[in-house]
């Protein structure tokens, strides 16, 4: 499965009123797992940033001057993210932006619907923590997320706290390396099947207390709470 954590800035809060993205931050996912594949662009946005999306964000009128504009870096954006799942806090916000940047290069409406589907984890989290705050911050202080170094928003930066929280907030990475494969030099190398001795003693089975088994199934329980997958009790077929 292949996910892209994706967060924008922008001119203003509202496209309808000619607002638009001037920053794109988006990291990659594959079977819950940080891959290292980014995308990353800051944007032109043919019109003045407001100043009280400049306190937010830190990006100024000038850093843009020289910036490609949205429809240079439409096509490259739109390879990034094509058929994958979109993973975005308070999603309609951006969808919303990146729907009407393309609705002005020429795409029919609704175009990010056509190309990817969209997971909004403030939806999410809402469901999840009814009746309490679920902005960025804080979940990263529910979930013990270290953002000290987030003194104002960037694309990027917000993609990749995103993902921590995301992947914590469903039941954390779940894809494990059981292959036994080391890395570096000797990756990929086998060695086939080595035999013990005959003469070896046989390995002594320590089996799990009443009170270990327990804790074990209040684990589980809490990963299913989350939304996770538990593998340990949904083998597949």
């Amino acid at each position: 499965m292949r996910q892209i954590v994706l967060d924008t800035e922008t001119t203003g809060i509202d496209p309808k009123q000619g607002h638009k993205i001037i920053e794109i931050g988006c990291v990659e996912l594959i079977n819950r797992r940080l891959t290292g594949e980014h995308f990353h662009v800051y944007i032109n946005p043919q019109r003045e940033v407001e100043q009280e999306a400049i306190d937010v964000h830190g990006i100024t009128n000038e850093m843009l001057a020289d910036k490609p504009t949205f429809s240079q870096v439409a096509d490259d954006f739109c390879s990034f993210i094509e058929g994958a799942q979109l993973v975005i806090h308070n999603a309609p916000f951006d969808v919303g932006f990146m729907d009407h940047e393309f609705l002005l290069t020429g795409k029919k409406p609704g175009f990010t619907a056509t190309i990817c589907t969209v997971l909004d984890t403030l939806t999410l989290a809402r469901r999840m923590h009814p009746g309490q705050k679920n902005n960025l911050d804080i979940l990263c202080k529910r979930y013990g997320i270290d953002n000290s170094h987030r003194t104002l928003h960037g694309a990027l930066l917000d993609a990749e706290i995103l993902a921590d929280v995301y992947l914590l907030m469903t039941g954390g990475q779940t894809a494990l390396n059981l292959s036994g494969n080391n890395s570096g030099e000797e990756s990929g190398k086998s060695e086939g099947i080595r035999r013990l001795a005959g003469d070896r003693p046989a390995l002594k089975v320590i089996h799990a207390s009443a009170d270990e088994v327990k804790e074990h199934e209040n684990r589980l329980d809490l990963i299913e709470s989350k939304g996770g997958s538990c593998i340990w009790r949904h083998p597949a077929e």
